[in-house]
């Protein structure tokens, strides 16, 4: 008869290995932390920190392995008035990577239950362009927001002067097709345009990363890259009840020569195309980085196939317009004919 601990004719054999759980705590905390969370990137490092409560603790308390992840993938955090910024938020480059990383969702206004943070002074804006991975160009803006003057302008933030152009790495060339070119810049460059903001200590990447369009310019044949995410803005129905935050990349350069960046710039729009004031842009800016949801993109091409729908609410909107309008024009028509019509009968024969 077989003893109690046999185990019985068919069954599996206990596992020769303890469980993943207690290799990992065998490991000191010291290499885990120097040679196995220095190695990841910045989604791998977030999915660690949701593994176990020993990777979210050694994780979470170090900054500086936060700090170095953030300034690989956006150069421009190095710039000491981001890192200032930065060090006033709750949890430091680890909150800030939470807030920029992910994609942003933001398509229906909240209610508030409570009175809105006080309104930034100043705007900063971190950008990073990079062309296969590798960054070509980095930038950190201010925007003042306390002058009456941003408050009823436009608001646009250009990164260039007019006759400012920055060399890149980017060749075309010679001989090779249009469409083939855009293409390739199309899925070769990717734009990240965080906007920080110090008074609410949140941050947001306002771009799609991939371009949503890549084409030449009717009269310069300079390439405009766009990027485009699009938030909730004013009541439904009215022309900002959806806004489109654009960022704009515009290179130039001869064929079989070296593309030189000339233009990056930031705008907000509404449905109409009207760019929005700077009062209003900086309330629903900062209403997105507060409340927008973030989520990880599953495909590259999704933020492109959120713009084509906007688009098609565009067109359809402005559709509904151009029918009222005409309804308004007959209406007016026929109101004037038998006006007139009235007049002269009135006088023939009277």
């Amino acid at each position: 008869m077989p003893s109690p601990s046999t185990p019985p004719a068919g069954a599996d054999a206990a596992p020769a290995t303890a469980p993943a759980a207690t290799v990992l705590t065998s490991i000191h905390p010291d290499v885990i932390r120097t040679h196995i969370l220095t190695r990841l990137d910045g989604p791998a490092l977030v999915a660690a920190t949701s593994a176990s409560s020993q990777l979210h603790s050694l994780s979470s308390s170090n900054d500086c392995l936060w700090r170095d992840v953030c300034i690989a993938a956006w150069p421009s955090v190095r710039d000491p008035r981001v890192a200032e910024a930065i060090a006033t938020f709750p949890s430091g480059h680890r909150s800030f990577f939470s807030d920029s990383y992910p994609v942003l969702h933001h398509h229906k206004l909240r209610r508030r239950r409570s009175p809105p943070p006080p309104m930034a002074e100043c705007l900063i804006s971190a950008v990073d362009v990079h062309y296969e991975g590798e960054a070509i160009f980095s930038k950190v803006h201010e925007t003042e927001t306390a002058s009456g003057w941003f408050e009823c302008s436009p608001f646009r933030v250009d990164l260039l002067d007019l006759k400012e152009s920055v060399p890149t790495r980017i060749q075309k060339p010679g001989g090779t097709p249009d469409e083939a070119w855009l293409r390739h810049l199309e899925e070769s460059l990717s734009l990240s345009w965080i906007v920080v903001d110090p008074a609410r200590k949140r941050a947001a990447n306002f771009s799609t990363r991939r371009p949503v369009s890549v084409q030449r310019h009717w009269l310069t044949g300079d390439v405009q890259v766009q990027y485009v995410t699009v938030v909730a803005g004013g009541p439904p129905g009215s022309a900002a009840e959806h806004v489109q935050c654009t960022a704009t990349v515009t290179c130039g350069g001869k064929e079989g020569g070296g593309l030189h960046v000339r233009e990056v710039s930031f705008q907000v729009e509404d449905m109409e195309g009207k760019s929005l004031s700077g009062k209003d842009s900086l309330a629903i800016l900062g209403e997105a980085m507060e409340s927008g949801e973030r989520k990880k993109a599953k495909r590259a091409s999704e933020g492109k196939e959120r713009f084509e729908e906007y688009e098609a609410r565009k067109r359809e909107r402005r559709e509904r317009k151009q029918r009222t309008e005409r309804a308004l024009d007959l209406l007016c028509i026929v109101v004037g004919v038998t006006a007139f019509v009235g007049f002269w009968s009135f006088i023939l024969f009277r």
